[in-house]
């Protein structure tokens, strides 16, 4: 059972769940140091101004932590309004999509949303009516992609249609019951579920859509249906924790105390308190390098969560962040051996590079080497392989990650850093 407090102010309704405080002692703080470096670490990657390297993700978790980046925060603000506004407006006026190197995803749009709300900006204006539009458009077109029986599915992934539905609530913008419709469907049949594995970060963002929508009462005929999902949500994670305390997976652990954190009940204190003792011993392992990562985990460290955009407070103090003094480099080498069973003839060779490098380096030194090739496509969470020795990844298809001899990596090319004698098996499977 929930108890909230509603309250009208000029701006509209809001919504505060009244047992934050007991949530708060669930999650307690963390050691101000690690949380700083991981504040540090989003830093370089505020530098980064490319467009296929702006991220609103680095800038929404920043604001809804304890920590600030100055004007250099503010710059990067204005970037993606260049960055974002000009594409956008742009596609939607003629063909001519000069000066964007990458098409702006429905998932990243959301994110440009958040972003917006995280500065205590509510759509108003033409342009931003039009970006709303655009995301309805998308939303629009993935349910259709999923058919009128359920039979399809999206084209991106269920998580960027539920962010999508997120971005649009937060800004108090109605989303169409038949839209909430297939999302409500895809959880109350276990969609997210895939070989065995349930997709904790897919369910826990459709959670924090579902509990947005059920705040503002838009999709009052839904209501019902949308609690019971809540809850579902809820179940399902709690049942995904592993004895080492994550859910799912370390990285996904982030969304799903976010999810938890606006949903509390019986059972939560225990599994949040694993859950956090298994992110300490991660963080000082030295885990989350990737931007994206680090921006959803910074807003639990700071006891809030993307659902604290539908009413930011954008006066609230935070610390300013100083860049970190760089650890001096040791240049040994390691070797890692590379493996491809996908094509034919099967590929296998050793490769030699610096301590630290990252898989990406691997492959780079594979291809300079000779008779390796391989393709990669940018995202927001860094690139991902499309091709492998001329092997396209198809439709529902993608080159997995694999430490041999079959343990599945939970990082990307770009981040994860094999150790010296290790095998890596790069495998074509479907999803």
């Amino acid at each position: 059972v929930f108890l909230f407090l509603w309250r009208k102010g000029l701006s509209g309704i809001s919504v505060w769940p009244l047992s934050h405080h007991f949530l708060f002692s669930v999650i307690p703080k963390m050691d101000g140091q690690l949380v700083e470096k991981l504040g540090q670490r989003l830093l370089p990657w505020m530098d980064r101004l490319s467009s296929e390297q702006l991220n609103p993700s680095i800038y929404v978790g920043l604001r809804l932590s304890s920590m600030q980046a100055g004007t250099k925060e503010n710059l990067y603000l204005h970037n993606l309004k260049l960055h974002y506004q000009q594409c956008l407006l742009r596609s939607t006026s003629s063909d001519d999509n000069s000066g964007c190197q990458t098409k702006i995803s429905g998932g990243s749009l959301a994110l440009y949303l958040l972003a917006l709300r995280a500065n205590c900006e509510l759509l108003g204006s033409r342009k931003g009516d039009r970006m709303v539009s655009q995301l309805k458009w998308f939303l629009e077109d993935e349910k259709k992609a999923i058919g009128h029986h359920h039979e399809g599915h999206p084209h991106t992934s269920y998580y960027q249609y539920g962010l999508s539905i997120l971005a649009l609530c937060v800004h108090r913008k109605r989303v169409h019951d038949s839209v909430v419709g297939k999302l409500l469907y895809a959880v109350e049949h276990d969609y997210f579920t895939y070989q065995g594995h349930l997709s904790v970060d897919t369910e826990a963002m459709a959670g924090l859509a579902f509990t947005c929508l059920e705040r503002f009462n838009f999709n009052s005929d839904l209501r019902p249906r949308i609690t019971t999902a809540i809850e579902t949500v809820r179940e399902k994670i709690l049942k995904a924790q592993a004895p080492e305390g994550y859910f799912g997976n370390i990285y996904s652990t982030p969304l799903a105390l976010q999810m938890l954190m606006t949903s509390p009940g019986v059972g939560l204190g225990p599994a949040c308190l694993k859950a956090r003792k298994s992110l300490l011993l991660s963080l000082q392992d030295g885990a989350f390098q990737n931007p994206m990562m680090i921006s959803q985990l910074l807003p639990v460290l700071n006891h809030k969560t993307y659902l604290n955009l539908i009413s930011p407070d954008c006066q609230a103090p935070r610390v300013m962040l100083v860049p970190a003094t760089e650890d001096p480099v040791h240049l040994s080498e390691v070797s890692v051996t590379l493996k491809v069973s996908s094509v034919l003839p099967p590929y296998e060779r050793t490769v030699s590079v610096f301590a630290g490098a990252s898989l990406e380096d691997v492959l780079k030194r594979a291809r300079d080497l000779g008779e390796f090739t391989y393709g990669t496509q940018a995202s927001l969470s860094g690139p991902y392989l499309t091709s492998v020795l001329g092997k396209e990844a198809g439709d529902r298809e993608y080159w997995q990650l694999l430490r041999v001899p079959d343990t599945p990596l939970l990082q990307g090319i770009a981040d994860y850093k094999p150790k010296n004698g290790e095998t890596i098996e790069l495998r074509l499977v479907r999803w």
